[in-house]
């Protein structure tokens, strides 16, 4: 260990209780029922300092900082600490004075989440001491970790399905049909440069191109009366305009023959 290296807090805990422990008979592990839990030894503060890869309970007295026993962790879960089989809130862990003499004590908190804090603190040190040493073991030999081989095996193939792909392109490229109107005929479109035609009026109405109106037919009817029909007016060239040159079969098939009785 390096005199260099600095100690770090990993956690601070303002109350414990220290209790004395009997000898463990069996391998079953240590029991809190059997404490004195009523009568601990010594009570004071938990601080849980690191230095290097090695972490270190230390027992102080909460006013002067005084330090009563102190517990050096190498590992953990170990024999310097060990939970015991009956609760979550005590502990065994293994003090030593700095001359070799080891002995166990009991250590225990008064509330749940403390406990938690102090297992935390211990797993996550030597979790960061499990990966600097993985990080060093790499940093000495480069070659030996795994890599990354992007290449393809011996007879290994890909597939691309372009068929789906062309088929997607197409489908976003085709143009929409154009709806056939109603009666199953398609209207054609006006010839290029026409005017606009105007609308053919009903029977019985007058263009508005000064054209004197038609005298209307009689037929008689079977009853003795007569019943005037008016005569379909002829298209001239002033209300078709162009339209009757490019389409002059058109106006030809649209005007009945004359003394044919519309209906």
């Amino acid at each position: 260990m390096e005199e260099s290296e600095y100690e770090s807090v990993l956690c601070v805990k303002p109350e414990v209780h220290v209790y004395r422990i009997p000898p463990r008979a069996t391998n079953r592990g240590y029991r809190a029922a059997e404490w004195q839990l009523d009568q601990p030894s010594w009570s004071g503060r938990l601080r849980i300092t690191a230095k290097g890869q090695v972490a270190y309970i230390k027992l102080e007295d909460r006013t002067s900082g005084e330090l009563f026993a102190q517990a050096p962790v190498d590992q953990f879960p170990g024999t310097a600490v060990e939970s015991v089989t009956d609760s979550s809130r005590y502990f065994v862990i293994r003090i030593e004075d700095g001359n070799g003499r080891r002995a166990f004590i009991g250590v225990g908190f008064g509330d749940r989440g403390d406990a938690f804090d102090f297992n935390v603190a211990l797993q996550d040190h030597f979790k960061w001491v499990k990966q600097q040493c993985e990080f060093a073991k790499q940093a000495q030999n480069p070659d030996q970790g795994p890599k990354l081989d992007l290449g393809f095996k011996e007879g290994q193939t890909i597939k691309l399905n372009i068929a789906n792909m062309k088929k997607k392109e197409g489908a976003a490229g085709t143009p929409r049909a154009r709806p056939a109107s109603t009666g199953g005929l398609s209207l054609l479109p006006p010839p290029p440069g026409g005017k606009v035609s105007s609308l053919i009026p009903p029977p019985g109405e007058q263009l508005s191109v000064g054209v004197s109106p038609a005298q209307p037919a009689v037929v008689p009817s079977s009853g003795g009366a007569t019943v005037s029909w008016p005569q379909p007016k002829p298209a001239t060239a002033d209300v078709w305009g162009d339209f009757t040159k490019s389409t002059g079969s058109t106006s030809n098939q649209t005007q009945p023959g004359t003394g044919w009785v519309q209906f």
